[in-house]
């Protein structure tokens, strides 16, 4: 792994640990679905950045696993979104 990939993955493992943690102290502050879902997403997100990780350092993933979980986020981030637009517009 040259410099470059070196930064990326601690950046991303560091900022994305930062991103999941801040996500679940605001799923136990607020009991809103919307919020959850988002906070949920933000977690998925974190999974998929250290399993691309482990791939980087050359440990097999299920592939079942690394298909489903960008799929997962998107489906909470997109559950919060129509929650919080039914609510609107109501």
């Amino acid at each position: 792994m040259d410099w470059g990939e070196t930064i990326s993955v601690y950046s991303r493992l560091i900022l994305g640990a930062a991103a999941a943690f801040l996500a679940i102290m605001l799923w136990a502050r607020k009991r809103d679905a919307p919020w959850a879902l988002i906070a949920a997403g933000t977690v998925t997100a974190y999974a998929e950045t250290v399993l691309s990780v482990v791939e980087i350092f050359g440990f097999d993933i299920v592939p079942l696993v690394a298909a489903l979980l960008p799929a997962l986020r998107m489906v909470f981030f997109t559950a919060a979104f129509f929650i919080m637009i039914v609510r609107r517009k109501t």
